[in-house]
């Protein structure tokens, strides 16, 4: 879980970036928040790769123009050790759906804004310390889900989902059988709404899909509605 604001316990942000300028305008962004944020930089693919191991932020902002090396690479290497929430700020259309397809919550357009990339990083931890306030835990066929534990399981065994993933399914699953539009999933998940860019939901979907299908390429689970969005089949569901 994401923690709350208090003096106590400041949210953590990595910047990952190499202009001096833009991060002296996030810090700023930042503290006319009102927020408790902690800021660290780090300029390379290694140093950016250290810094999530030793200070396990809570928040990610990664400038793919800033560093050298394949920087979709680096977001599944930080999956693989933190449930971070993953920014990428790049200028290329191809460049957001690979970093987005490895493993990263959300994007910001190059060049960055950084009131707007602040708001939209504000919104999606608000989200997140939204609880789901099921005591029992849901079955659907193979999958389990326990909302108030945060976890996932496939035939018994655990399922590994980033923040954003498990917001996602729970959204779903807790009304099964109705069908969410794009837009509507954008503000329960990400806090945007309409301003929101739908390609994150069908991105989220499909990487939810590996993990929680027996055969992501024939959902039985989260399945697409033409033209309207998606919504989780419910008729195998059972509450304990």
């Amino acid at each position: 879980m994401v923690k709350g604001r208090t003096a106590e316990s400041p949210i953590a942000v990595l910047l990952i970036e190499g202009s001096p300028h833009i991060e002296a305008e996030l810090t700023l962004s930042l503290v006319e928040t009102k927020g408790h944020y902690e800021l660290q930089v780090a300029r390379s693919f290694e140093e950016s790769l250290e810094a999530v191991r030793n200070k396990q932020p809570t928040v990610v902002i990664m400038n793919f123009a800033a560093l050298n090396g394949d920087t979709r690479d680096l977001v599944k290497q930080m999956r693989n050790i933190t449930s971070a929430f993953i920014y990428i700020v790049t200028e290329n259309s191809d460049t957001i759906l690979q970093g987005l397809e490895a493993g990263a919550d959300d994007y910001h357009d190059h060049p960055v804004n950084c009131q707007h990339l602040v708001a939209r990083m504000d919104a999606l931890l608000r989200r997140a310390t939204g609880a789901f306030h099921l005591e029992n835990a849901l079955h659907f066929g193979h999958l389990e889900i326990r909302p108030d534990e945060g976890r996932v399981y496939r035939d018994g065994k655990e399922i590994s989902l980033t923040r954003t993933e498990f917001r996602l399914l729970c959204e779903l699953a807790t009304s099964p059988n109705k069908v969410f539009a794009r837009e509507t999933l954008l503000d329960r998940v990400w806090g945007y709404g309409y301003f929101g860019d739908g390609r994150l939901v069908d991105v989220h979907v499909r990487r939810l899909r590996t993990k929680i299908e027996v055969r992501p390429e024939e959902p039985q689970y989260v399945v697409t509605v033409r033209g309207l969005g998606y919504r989780f089949d419910g008729e195998k569901v059972k509450q304990h």
